[in-house]
């Protein structure tokens, strides 16, 4: 449970505080202060911090405060603050404000009118009413998506009170690591577990601070091993683009996510959490390259899951589609791609140019070279049947480039 620096910055009595750099990192979660009373702060701290620099014990001239940025970032602090006086630190150096916005690490000026105990205990009594609110938000939420609560109206009159949004339509996102069973296999059970428990923290801040970006900003769920997001609306390449800065993340091991259908009310949450863990197993299950499968686009997905050995659904998917992939090519796919605009807008050609941006010519000879290279009619109902299956495991495997 945590604040943002963001948030911080408008508590009431601390509208002195002034931020000199990194405001494009101002979402990041503030789990608690720390005074930094030692030349360096990277054996203190442990990530999420807000480090405050006074320079009452030590002598914090320019080296140094650079030296704190950069042990800042790399102990993954949420920011960092820098009292300013005639006393001891006189002004920030600008090569102090440049680094820290390079870095994208939130740099404050406090001044030292600004007595610290008022800011301590400010942030403090802030962050222990907001652990309460979040706590009590996330309570609901949990309630709701697992169907068990005392009665709906109770719990829509809770949420009106928190301001928790609840009745706009959504879609959940369910979210898991994998790789777990490789990590204690390759390393000792202790250093797995506290590689695990600080990989899963990871996690959580990421995501914490994803939705944070969010208009509503609503928590993150945790239920067990699985993490739930609940969103307005959602793109594809966007939570495409969300499971590829969590692979860079998180390596070795690996999130796949899971996006439900459209749940209309509240009420509807625990069969979209359903729908989305569906769509999770089967992108864990077939190790999709994008991490991410939509549960709208399964179908046919949850059967093919169902067969032991991802070979034969990879060789069906070659065997169908592979004649139109032409490595010589500067579009190798193009012909594979129109397919799928194809059938994307169920065999109208004329949609399908639309889709693709090409002239209703173009798509015809197009359509016709398929035929040649296949040695298939698009008139034949199986052949239909096969791209159609062949399609989904191919936009499941090539779902990064497609987008």
């Amino acid at each position: 449970m945590s604040l943002s620096v963001e948030e911080i910055l408008r508590l009431p009595g601390l509208e002195s505080l002034a931020l000199r750099a990194g405001a494009r990192n101002v979402h990041r979660s503030v789990r608690w202060s720390y005074v930094a009373e030692n030349v360096g702060i990277a054996d203190w701290v442990m990530g999420g911090e807000l480090v405050f620099v006074t320079g009452i014990n030590h002598t914090r001239d320019e080296a140094n405060l650079l030296q704190l940025v950069r042990e800042g970032v790399a102990s993954g602090i949420a920011g960092i603050v820098i009292l300013t006086g005639d006393e001891f630190i006189q002004r920030i150096p600008r090569s102090v404000v440049l680094l820290a916005e390079a870095e994208g690490l939130p740099l404050i000026e406090q001044p030292y009118a600004l007595k610290m105990v008022i800011v301590t205990h400010l942030i403090g009594t802030a962050l222990v009413q907001m652990t309460q609110v979040k706590t009590s938000r996330r309570d609901i939420l949990g309630q709701l998506l697992s169907g068990d609560y005392p009665s709906l109206e109770i719990v829509r009159r809770r949420a009106q009170h928190l301001e928790l949004p609840l009745e706009t339509p959504r879609r959940l996102v369910a979210l898991r690591l994998s790789g777990v069973d490789t990590l204690f296999q390759q390393q000792e059970p202790e250093e797995a577990e506290r590689a695990l428990q600080l990989t899963r923290q990871r996690l959580l801040d990421h995501l914490e601070n994803w939705q944070q970006e969010r208009p509503e900003r609503l928590p993150v769920v945790s239920q067990g091993d699985l993490f739930v997001l609940l969103l307005a609306d959602a793109e594809r390449a966007e939570l495409h683009a969300l499971a590829a800065e969590l692979q860079q993340e998180l390596a070795p091991l690996r999130a796949y996510l899971g996006l439900s259908a459209r749940a209309e009310s509240c009420a509807e949450f625990p069969r979209a959490l359903l729908e989305a863990r569906q769509a999770l197993d089967v992108a864990e299950g077939m190790q999709a390259p994008a991490g991410c499968c939509d549960y709208r686009e399964l179908g046919v997905l949850r059967l093919l899951r169902a067969i032991p050995d991802r070979v034969v659904v990879e060789q069906f998917m070659k065997d169908t589609l592979g004649p139109l992939n032409d490595a010589g090519r500067k579009q190798p796919q193009l012909l594979i791609e129109t397919l799928d605009a194809l059938v994307q807008e169920g065999g109208n050609a004329l949609r399908a140019a639309q889709r693709l941006g090409i002239h209703r010519n173009t798509l015809n000879q197009r359509i016709a070279r398929i035929e040649a290279l296949s040695g298939q009619s698009l008139d034949d109902a199986q052949f239909r049947l096969n791209t159609s299956v062949a399609l989904l495991i191919w936009r499941m495997s090539n779902a990064p480039r497609h987008e």
